[in-house]
């Protein structure tokens, strides 16, 4: 008897679809510096600060040269930040008197609020579709503000924050995490350098020389990583033009140094005075353990960066959940 209790009806799992989630659209929650309690509780920061050790674990000591899967989910967010690139081409900057914050970034901006939803779906399998509008929502933030035309470490966040839900709804999977790192939020960066170089954006709450950078935080982190234990760059020799010149190909940490040089003039030690003193620590695992800490205090815990985070259901404002 207690056999045939056991049993279910045939062929029952195939009639019952799976549980969707109700996707709804991110909104604003943390609104004054009190809230910002609720934001280190609450499971989005959890799962957010989880996905950015996750993939920082994945790249430690390998060069972006390394083999890796390039599954169809990376290959096509690839092609949407093509198609980002390519607006750019077709978007001008326009004359004016201003010489920061070219107006013409709000033509680009407008063309992907108005094709972020159909950008996205190129990603999301059509039995995902619901997911679509919550998900779109990260993208549209993770490219600066079209009011300001500034660009900083909260829409980077948001970039990460994008990666994080296409992982929570199975379109990216355990084995894309060095490609998302090197293929995917690689080319993010270089779109967002072609942004800020061709519409001259502002940095967005930039500390000036005392900031780490003006633009960018996550590639230091995970290119910190990528160094660990490396045979012979040692922190000290990011600040050497030649070991810069001859290895910034394979490290994400001395790109951004690379592109630091190229827009900022005058010596290192005044314009980039942070990573100057990084530059001092002595091993590599150091200055990732230093960068993860200063990642949290100076970005994840500041009102001004996290009052601008959308919480959705994906990234939910309510406490962590104990298993």
């Amino acid at each position: 008897m207690a056999e045939g209790e056991r049993q279910s009806p045939p062929d029952s799992s195939e009639d019952i679809p799976p549980a969707t989630p109700n996707f709804i659209i991110p909104k604003k929650e943390i609104h004054t510096v009190p809230d910002m309690g609720k934001w280190k509780r609450s499971q989005a920061y959890a799962d957010y600060i989880g996905f950015i050790l996750t993939l920082n674990e994945g790249v430690k000591g390998k060069k972006l040269t390394f083999e890796y899967k390039v599954s169809e989910a990376i290959e096509k967010l690839v092609a949407l930040l093509n198609t980002l690139d390519r607006w750019i081409d077709e978007t001008p900057p326009v004359d004016q008197p201003s010489r920061f914050g070219n107006k013409a970034y709000r033509t680009w901006y407008g063309k992907l609020d108005e094709e972020a939803e159909n950008l996205v779906a190129t990603v999301v399998p059509t039995h995902l579709a619901a997911a679509v509008p919550e998900v779109a929502v990260y993208l549209k933030e993770s490219v600066g503000n079209s009011t300001r035309i500034d660009y900083g470490t909260g829409h980077e966040a948001a970039f990460a924050a994008f990666l994080c839900c296409l992982c929570k709804i199975g379109v990216l999977r355990v084995d894309d995490q060095i490609a998302i790192v090197f293929k995917v939020f690689n080319r993010y960066l270089e779109v967002m350098r072609k942004l800020q170089k061709t519409y001259r954006m502002e940095p967005a709450g930039s500390q000036g020389v005392w900031g780490l950078d003006d633009f960018q935080f996550l590639p230091f982190i995970w290119g910190s990583s990528q160094l660990i234990d490396h045979p012979y760059l040692e922190p000290r020799h990011f600040v050497d033009e030649k070991a810069v010149n001859e290895n910034h190909k394979d490290y994400m940490f001395l790109e951004c140094i690379l592109f630091i040089t190229e827009m900022k003039t005058g010596p290192f030690a005044e314009h980039s005075n942070q990573l100057w003193n990084i530059s001092a620590v002595p091993s590599w695992s150091k200055v990732n353990q230093g960068l993860i800490r200063m990642y949290k205090a100076e970005c994840l815990e500041k009102f001004p960066v996290i009052q601008h985070f959308k919480f959705g259901s994906l990234l939910p404002i309510h406490p962590v959940t104990s298993c």
